[in-house]
C-alpha cells in the first residue's frame, strides 16, 4: 500500500470514530468602558463570578447580572472599546491548588510572580461555602505564635479567627510574620495574602520569609496596588481557596490577609463604579457579608471531616486609633478576638506595641496550654493596675509597689524583632517572673539578662525543657525544677 492510500485510511478512519457536538456558547457585546468595569449586552446565560473572554488575553469577571446587561470588572490592564464581541467561558473564578504551590508567589488568578514555571492539576473555587456546624469541632488545640504576650494572655486556638488592629506602621505586620516564622517544624502550611500593598512591601516580605526558611512552609498570593480592584477583590477569596484544599486533607493551615481594610475599599470602588447604592462611608449595604463569608470559612474541622483546621489571622488598619470606624467593627464582630496594637505604646518603645486592655481572646483560654494558663493567671489584672497606677502618678500620687511589678512585668513583655519563644521558653520566663527572681535586675538589662537565662537553660537544663515543651504541661515537679534553676542562672547573671 503506499503513501496515498495509507493517508486515505488514517483520515477515514477518524472521520468514520467523529462525533459532532456543537459549543453552545453566550455572547454578548461591550456597550461601555470606565475605570476597569465594562457593560456588556447580550450574555443572557452567564453566572455570577463568571470568567468573560474579551479576546487578546483580556478577561474580566461577571459581577453584577441584571435584565438591561452584565456588569464587567477587568481583571487584567488595558481597555475596551464598545462592540468588543465578549465570551462567556462558563468557568467560574477558580485558582490552582496542591503541593507545588509551597514555596511559591502566585497572584489571585494562580499565575506565577517568581519567574518559575507552576503546574498545577487541582482547582478550588475562589468562593466556596463555609463548613457546617455538624462538620466542625471545638477550637481545643493551641496555636502558638512564639510572643510571650500573646501566648500567655491572649492565647489563640487551632481554627481560632484572630484580627490584628492598628494604625499604620505598628508593628501589625511583624506579629503575623513572627507566627508564621513559629510555625517551622510544626506541620503548619501558612498562606500569606497581600491586598493592596506596594509591591516594594511584598517583595520585603516574601524577602524575610525566606531568609528565615519560612517560605519552605509558606507560599504567598499578591495583589498589589497597581493591581486591577477587581484582582484586589478575588485575592482573599483565592488565597482561602487554596488554604482550604490543605484544610480538607487533613492539615493544619495559618492564612494572614494583608490587609481587610484595603479588600474593603477596593470593593467599594467596584461597588461604586456599578452604580450600587451606597451606604455608610460610601461603603455598599453588603460589606458585612463579604467579610464574614470570607472568615466564616476558617474552621477546626471534625475528626470525620480529616480534622484539619485553618487559623485566620485578618489584618485591618485604623485611622488615629478609631477601632469604632465602620471596617474594624464589623471584622470584630465577626473575628473570635482581636490583637490591638497601639500607637502610643509603639512609640513609647513597646515592642510588640500590644495593648492587653483592648485585646482579647474569646475562644482561645480552652486552648492554651496548660503550663502557660497556670502561670499567667493574673497577669493582665497586674498590667491593667499598672497603667491605672500611671495615670494616677501623673497628678502627683503615691503608686506604692504595684507600679514597680506592673513595670517590669512590661519590661518582660518586650521581645525584640525576630526573638520567638518556644512553650517551655515562654513558661521559663513567667516562672522566673513569678517566684521573684528578676527583682535584683535593672529594668534596663531584663532584655540581656532574659537571653542569658534561656541560654543557661538550654546549656544545662535542656531535658527539662524538652519535656515540658514536649508534655504541654507543668508538674508541680517540673515547675520546681524550673524555678529552681531559673533563680540559679539569674542569680549568676546579677
Amino acid at each position: 500500500m503506499d503513501d496515498r492510500n495509507l493517508v486515505g485510511e488514517f483520515l477515514r478512519e477518524k472521520i468514520a470514530g467523529y462525533e459532532f457536538r456543537p459549543r453552545v456558547a453566550s455572547y454578548g457585546k461591550v456597550v461601555s468602558f470606565s475605570d476597569g468595569v465594562t457593560f456588556v449586552e447580550g450574555l443572557r446565560d452567564v453566572g455570577c463570578d463568571e470568567i468573560i473572554d474579551f479576546g487578546e488575553n483580556r478577561y474580566g469577571l461577571a459581577f453584577e447580572l441584571s435584565e438591561e446587561g452584565v456588569g464587567v470588572v477587568m481583571l487584567t490592564p488595558g481597555s475596551l472599546i464598545p462592540g468588543t464581541l465578549a465570551l462567556g467561558t462558563g468557568h467560574i473564578a477558580d485558582i490552582g491548588v496542591g503541593d507545588a504551590m509551597i514555596g511559591r508567589v502566585i497572584d489571585p488568578l494562580g499565575r506565577p510572580l517568581d519567574g518559575k514555571p507552576l503546574r498545577l492539576t487541582k482547582y478550588r473555587h475562589d468562593e466556596s461555602p463555609a463548613p457546617k456546624i455538624t462538620d466542625r469541632s471545638p477550637v481545643n488545640r493551641a496555636f502558638p505564635t512564639g510572643i510571650l504576650a500573646i501566648d500567655s494572655m491572649i492565647p489563640i486556638g487551632k481554627g481560632q479567627r484572630e484580627l490584628i488592629v492598628g494604625d499604620r506602621r505598628t508593628g501589625k505586620t511583624s506579629i503575623a510574620l513572627s507566627a508564621i516564622k513559629n510555625q517551622k517544624g510544626r506541620g503548619v502550611i501558612c498562606v500569606y495574602c497581600t491586598i493592596g500593598q506596594r509591591a516594594a512591601e511584598t517583595v520585603r516580605i516574601v524577602e524575610e520569609l525566606r531568609e528565615s526558611d519560612a517560605l519552605d512552609y509558606t507560599f504567598v498570593v499578591a495583589a498589589t496596588a497597581s493591581d486591577p480592584a477587581a484582582l484586589q477583590y478575588l485575592a482573599p477569596f483565592a488565597a482561602t481557596g487554596a488554604a482550604e484544599y490543605f484544610m480538607y486533607s487533613g492539615n493544619d493551615v495559618m492564612i494572614v490577609y494583608d490587609d481587610l481594610s484595603k479588600h474593603a475599599a477596593a470593593y467599594r470602588t467596584i461597588s461604586l463604579l456599578l452604580k450600587r447604592p451606597s451606604g455608610r462611608e460610601a461603603y455598599p449595604g453588603d460589606i458585612f457579608y463579604l467579610h464574614s463569608r470570607l472568615l466564616e470559612r476558617s474552621a477546626q474541622l471534625s475528626r470525620n471531616n480529616g480534622g484539619g483546621s485553618l487559623t485566620a489571622f485578618p489584618i485591618i488598619e485604623t485611622q488615629a486609633e478609631d477601632v469604632s470606624a465602620y471596617i474594624p467593627t464589623n471584622v470584630i464582630s465577626i473575628t473570635d478576638g482581636q490583637i490591638y496594637v497601639s500607637t502610643s505604646l509603639f512609640l513609647g518603645g513597646q515592642r510588640p506595641a500590644i495593648n492587653v486592655g483592648l485585646s482579647v481572646s474569646r475562644t482561645g483560654g480552652a486552648a492554651q496550654q496548660k503550663q502557660l494558663k497556670k502561670l499567667s493567671a493574673s497577669l493582665r489584672i497586674e498590667l491593667s493596675r499598672m497603667r491605672e497606677q500611671e495615670k494616677f502618678a501623673r497628678y502627683g500620687g503615691n503608686t506604692g509597689g504595684d507600679m514597680a511589678e506592673g513595670k517590669l512585668l512590661n519590661s518582660l513583655l518586650i521581645q525584640p524583632k525576630d526573638t520567638i519563644y518556644s512553650a517551655a521558653e515562654e513558661a521559663a520566663i513567667l516562672a522566673a517572673y513569678r517566684c521573684g527572681a528578676f527583682s535584683s535586675v535593672p529594668l534596663n538589662r531584663i532584655g540581656d539578662a532574659i537571653t542569658k537565662m534561656l541560654a543557661d537553660l538550654h546549656e544545662n537544663d535542656r531535658a527539662l525543657l524538652e519535656n515540658i515543651e514536649a508534655s504541654g504541661n507543668i508538674t508541680d515537679t517540673n515547675l520546681d525544677a524550673l524555678i529552681g534553676a531559673v533563680k540559679r542562672h539569674l542569680a549568676s547573671y546579677c
